[in-house]
């Protein structure tokens, strides 16, 4: 006799798929340099170096992968004014306006819930 059995694997989806451009984009936007970067970028243009003493803890490498992927993306310009040395400022795109709305969203929520989630955290981790 045979069994049918259920089973919830499926096949991996397809580099084409919907979901897996979908789950590229969120990626992409949604991992934590780039969500703070979006943020800063929200107040206006900034340089390089007014990004990299905002956000505490970002290497330089690190910084310069987030800008480049964004820029990469359409969220983020560059423009280089030939002055010597030359000036760099980054901003965001008319698309990349339209998803700091949703990212300023993002962190204020953050901000209002950080000691819940800290509490949270404890109690489950606790013995």
């Amino acid at each position: 006799m045979t069994i049918a059995r259920h089973t919830d694997v499926r096949e991996p989806a397809n580099g084409d798929h919907p979901r897996c451009r979908l789950r590229d984009i969120l990626d992409r936007v949604g991992d934590k340099w780039s969500v703070l970067v979006m943020d800063l970028l929200g107040g206006g243009p900034k340089r390089y170096s007014e990004l990299q003493r905002a956000i505490e803890g970002i290497s330089q490498r690190m910084l310069t992968l987030t800008l480049r992927s964004l820029e990469r993306d359409g969220l983020v310009e560059r423009t280089v004014t030939p002055t010597s040395p030359p000036r760099v400022d980054y901003a965001l795109t008319p698309v990349g306006r339209t998803l700091s709305a949703q990212v300023a969203g993002l962190i204020t929520w953050a901000e209002q819930h950080r000691e819940y989630v800290a509490a949270a955290r404890l109690r489950y981790d606790a013995p």
